[in-house]
């Protein structure tokens, strides 16, 4: 599914460069679910950034369902991640004033599902996730958990090929943050593929695979014994 060769990232400022990503390569099967860890720093959520198409590397390939991303115009880029990608963020980005159900159809409308079909994929969902006595409130009114929850519902309505996560636990406590890598570990038992930034050993151990990044650089990689 993914294959990345090369992969190298610079921000310059002033007179200063900062290597970000050198010399990634790094390769996703279908079906994978991959933990990448590293201090602060890293070169983590550049990494999850140029996966998800929202940044462009500055030298090497970047492979995505066998097309080559590093060469597709940004719009062809757009289109290969709206109908292929979701995304899950650290801080839920779930819009203030729109219901639970609202912030999870919003997807299918940008993608231009008929108002039947969002409303059956919609209903699938809140019932798959436990959250259907939600669906009319606001995300304000709900706990972290509850909007976590709602996050990786907007983030798979559409049924993505793959799914990014950036520290989808960093804001939860332990308990609600077990509740989402269960979740997580479920959809990827049911074929969705998964990359996950993560501090967290804890959240990591639900992974198939780790990849330790350091410096911008992959140090070394290991398959989870404990699946």
């Amino acid at each position: 599914m993914i294959i990345t060769e090369g992969l190298t990232k610079v921000f310059e400022a002033e007179d200063v460069e900062t290597v970000a990503l050198k010399s990634i390569n790094l390769k996703v099967e279908q079906g994978d679910f991959v933990a990448v860890m590293g201090p602060s720093g890293c070169g983590k959520t550049t990494l999850l950034n140029i996966l998800g198409m929202i940044d462009d590397s500055d030298s090497g390939r970047y492979y995505f369902l066998g097309k080559e991303v590093t060469r597709l115009s940004g719009k062809a880029k757009t289109d290969l991640r709206k109908n292929n990608i979701g995304f899950i963020f650290q801080n839920f980005n779930l819009i203030d004033d729109l219901t639970v159900w609202e912030n999870i159809e919003l997807p299918l409308v940008y993608l231009g599902w008929k108002k039947k079909a969002r409303r059956q994929r919609v209903n699938q969902l809140v019932e798959q996730l436990q959250i259907s006595h939600r669906k009319n409130l606001f995300p304000v009114q709900l706990s972290g958990g509850q909007q976590q929850r709602v996050a990786v519902a907007r983030a798979i309505v559409a049924r993505p090929a793959l799914l990014l996560a950036d520290e989808p636990t960093g804001n939860l406590d332990s308990m609600h943050g077990e509740e989402v890598m269960n979740l997580l570990n479920d959809l990827n038992k049911n074929g969705t593929t998964i990359v996950m930034v993560t501090h967290s050993q804890r959240d990591a151990s639900f992974s198939r695979r780790i990849v330790h990044l350091f410096d911008g650089q992959i140090i070394n990689e290991n398959i989870n014994k404990l699946l």
